[in-house]
C-alpha cells in the first residue's frame, strides 16, 4: 500500500462524498456545496490518497500563527489504524509548529481519546484547561 500525500483543496465531490459517508459524518454530506466551500476556505487541508482513492483528510482552520484548530481529520474505515491518521495530524503539526494553540473538538470514543493522546494531546477533561461549545 502507498500513500500520497496531497496539499490540493480542489477535491472531486464523489470522492469527497464518499470518505464522509465512508465514515458516517452525513452531516456533511447533506450539503456537499457547504462542505465544498469549507475545504476551500480552510486554512490547511491534506488528503491521503491510494491511487485515484481518497482515504484520508484533515482539515485546520484558524490563523496559522496564534491558533490552530483542527476541523476534520478522517481516514476510511478500511485504512484505520495503518498510521494514516497520525501521519496527517503530523504533518499539520510539523507546518505549525510554532502555533502554541492547536485545539479540537471531538466525540468521546476510547479509540478516539487513545489516537490523540498518542498524537501528543491533552484532554481538557484532565487538567487545568477547560473547553466551551455553543451549537445551533
Amino acid at each position: 500500500m502507498e500513500i500520497i500525500i496531497s496539499r490540493e483543496k480542489n477535491i472531486d465531490s464523489d470522492k469527497l462524498m464518499k470518505l464522509y459517508q465512508n465514515v458516517g459524518w452525513s452531516a456533511y454530506t447533506e450539503d456537499l456545496d457547504l462542505l465544498k466551500g469549507a475545504i476551500m476556505k480552510s486554512l490547511d487541508v491534506i488528503t491521503a490518497w491510494e491511487g485515484e482513492e481518497l482515504v484520508g483528510l484533515i482539515r485546520t482552520i484558524g490563523d496559522g500563527l496564534t491558533i490552530l484548530y483542527i476541523q476534520d481529520i478522517l481516514v476510511q474505515t478500511d485504512y484505520q489504524n495503518k498510521g494514516i491518521g497520525s501521519r496527517l495530524l503530523q504533518e499539520i503539526l510539523d507546518k505549525y509548529s510554532l502555533v502554541r494553540q492547536k485545539v479540537l473538538l471531538t466525540e468521546e470514543a476510547k479509540d478516539v481519546r487513545a489516537f490523540y493522546e498518542k498524537n501528543g494531546f491533552h484532554s481538557c477533561d484532565r487538567g487545568t484547561l477547560v473547553a466551551f461549545a455553543k451549537f445551533q
